[in-house]
């Protein structure tokens, strides 16, 4: 993922796209953290999963809030021997937490699963609750919907980052960002402030 923060590189949607062009109808996208900020391939994925260890509890429930507000499938690993009993234990606690939140497709109840790589166990269950929302998605007409979202989406984080790139590469403002950004550190200049004038420069 490089500099960009959201758990996915910045081209994962240009990767996405050439593969649908080559042929592959499922592209599955893994995120490389586990914290609120990892939120932005639910902006480009027709079903979002959140893959928990067992054992999280309240602490666990706490940290990832923002995520499971986004969360299509719980799916709970690690299911097998001493780690069994916890993950089911887990999966109730994630269950009555999800209770408690919106989810994000109206009508879809999002299901907590556990399954166990190591044991193949829950592997289809988990591939059939993929299936069932795929087909709500085109039965309720909302697939469509939910592209041109992650369409808008995209272009609007395309512009942000060409931005942001084309103000850091200025050289007028190169020359006049240390001396802003010695400002705001030293509590000199209110960081708003400084932002405008930059912008007013560029």
């Amino acid at each position: 993922s490089g500099l960009t923060l959201g758990g996915v590189a910045r081209r994962t949607r240009e990767a996405l796209v050439v593969c649908e062009v080559a042929g592959f109808n499922l592209v599955i996208v893994e995120t490389v953290g586990v914290g609120q900020s990892e939120t932005m391939v639910a902006d480009m994925t027709d079903m979002f999963a959140l893959l928990l260890q067992p054992g999280g509890g309240d602490e666990l429930q706490a940290i990832k809030r923002g995520i499971m507000e986004l969360a299509d499938l719980v799916l709970i690993n690690k299911a097998d021997g001493a780690l069994k009993r916890i993950a089911e234990e887990s999966s109730i606690e994630f269950r009555n937490a999800l209770r408690l939140l919106r989810p994000r497709i109206e009508g879809w109840t999002v299901p907590v699963q556990t399954c166990s790589s190591l044991e193949r166990d829950g592997i289809d269950e988990a591939w059939e609750a993929v299936l069932r929302l795929h087909e709500m998605l085109i039965e309720k007409d909302l697939l469509a919907p939910r592209r041109a979202s992650q369409a808008l989406s995209w272009m609007w984080a395309e512009l942000n980052d060409n931005l942001v790139a084309a103000l850091r590469d200025d050289p007028e403002l190169g020359r006049v960002l240390p001396e802003l950004e010695k400002e705001v550190a030293a509590g000199r200049l209110p960081p708003n402030l400084a932002a405008r004038a930059l912008l007013r420069r560029f």
